[in-house]
């Protein structure tokens, strides 16, 4: 037998009129998100399945090339294998390959032709049930000396879809538009940020803050703020205080937050004589869009309570489980995190952990499953849980994480976002309006998405029905 860790090639001496080598390969949707990536074709054919149900095959087909590409892969690692020349190939694509399809790729030497070392050879593609795909020749020059090497390991590859958020876009975007008072957007990044949520359709902006700083910011960067609302107010601190009045007013539904400090936004939000206080605890959420894991991922609180009570917590877990049934996520199963799965008398945030669980068992904590306390690896993880032997109906598969205080969260979220590719929306809860608090660091996806989060948040209060996002 072959050694698989050995490429070998055969030299133009050695091959034979007639010889063939095949593959077969059986073509996933994975075949072709990476052929559009490596190859820029994102033709809505091969990659939407919506638009394929209208073309002319009603379903996902392959690019013509990817099976040119298995054609390419058997001349250069078989027949001739490594030194082999490329130098022509004609093909003819008689039939679709689809999701699911066998295609076993032949090529047979065809012409040899000794003044010149190169070879001819037929090249055929068929599929499972025996129907020609492709056929066409490739000419190639052959090597002349012998190559014999260790196959090169190629790297893991795995795909970042970001499908998730998709979904946040499309849910907020079929519904009314909402109100959104933009407070004190006077650097391009927060100016630019409203007018690209506006552009989507599902919030309308209102620009609160020095009405001629916001309009130079906006000739500056060319953006048309014509079309929107613009409230004066002559600095940062006195917008933060009107936009809040706009939502006692009735006049806006959200506020997200522009160029100014989230300590004085948030001061205006929490006073207790004119803010947007609830008989709830304020917290921040983080909806995370990780490729890796199979549902959207709650984080919470990351971003504004540092060092939570048990009282706090109870409120950061229900504010956290009723955003995730504005998602669709009809009973959340919230995992309360630690460092480890056991209460230790000497770790206190284990302790809460099991009090927390013990409240929603008693109703103080409604509509989720809650368990803990769970570490990270087997509250994400069914292997994890499984061989630590967790028997329970969250541990591997959380939908909400509640982290023991902010530094916890701020980092849980910065990881998953620098380290396992993932998206996170932020959106703070409790209030009478949900808060979008923007950075700078934000990627554009990142700002639309949270701005969606927010818009269904708010679409909820005027009893629309909840949108399942994919998993």
């Amino acid at each position: 037998m072959p050694d698989e860790a050995i490429i070998e090639n055969r030299t133009f001496d050695e091959i034979a009129i007639g010889e063939s080598v095949c593959t077969t390969h059986t073509l996933t949707r994975e075949d072709i998100e990476l052929f559009a990536v490596v190859s820029g074709d994102v033709d809505p054919a091969h990659l939407d399945p919506a638009y394929a149900e209208t073309d002319l095959f009603h379903r996902i087909v392959a690019h013509g090339m990817w099976g040119g590409a298995l054609i390419s892969a058997l001349l250069g690692t078989q027949l001739p294998g490594p030194g082999t020349i490329y130098l022509s190939q004609e093909l003819k694509f008689l039939g679709p390959v689809g999701i699911g399809d066998s295609i076993t790729v032949r090529i047979t030497v065809r012409e040899k032709k000794p003044e010149t070392k190169r070879i001819v050879l037929d090249c055929q593609a068929v599929n499972q049930a025996g129907g020609t795909v492709i056929t066409g020749t490739a000419e190639v020059q052959a090597p002349t000396e012998k190559i014999r090497r260790h196959r090169v390991e190629l790297p893991d590859v795995r795909l970042m879809r970001h499908q998730r958020f998709r979904d946040l876009l499309t849910a907020a975007a079929g519904r009314a538009a909402v109100p959104m008072a933009v407070v004190h957007p006077c650097d391009a990044t927060s100016l630019a940020a409203a007018a690209e949520v506006a552009e989507l359709g599902f919030v309308v902006p209102i620009l609160v803050g020095p009405a001629g700083k916001i309009r130079a910011v906006a000739e500056q960067c060319g953006i048309d703020i014509s079309r929107y609302r613009l409230v004066d107010a002559p600095h940062s601190h006195a917008a933060a205080a009107r936009a809040v009045e706009l939502v006692h007013a009735g006049e806006a539904a959200l506020v997200m937050k522009g160029s100014l400090h989230t300590d004085e936004l948030m001061h205006e939000v929490v006073s207790p004589e004119t803010g947007l206080r609830t008989e709830r605890r304020i917290s921040h959420v983080y909806v995370m869009d990780v490729p890796s894991y199979p549902r959207p991922l709650l984080i919470t609180d990351a971003a504004v309570n540092i060092a939570p009570t048990l009282e706090v917590k109870r409120d950061i877990v229900q504010n956290a489980i009723d955003l995730a049934h504005v998602m669709g996520v009809e009973r959340p199963k919230v995992a309360i995190l630690c460092a480890v799965e056991t209460v230790n008398p000497a770790m206190n945030a284990t302790i809460e952990a099991a009090a927390l669980c013990k409240m929603a068992d008693r109703g103080q904590i409604t509509g989720g499953v809650v368990d803990g306390p769970l570490a990270f690896d087997n509250a994400v993880s069914p292997k994890a849980a499984r061989d630590k032997g967790i028997v329970s109906p969250v541990a591997g598969q959380a939908d909400i994480l509640v982290v023991p205080d902010l530094e916890a969260g701020n980092m849980l979220a910065k990881q998953l976002s620098f380290l396992a590719g993932a998206d996170a929306a932020g959106v703070v809860v409790g209030a009478s309006v949900p808060i979008i608090l923007t950075s700078r660091a934000d990627s554009e996806r990142t700002r639309v998405a949270s701005c969606a989060v927010a818009v269904l948040m708010a679409q909820a209060k005027q009893a629309a029905p909840a949108v399942a996002i994919a998993s």
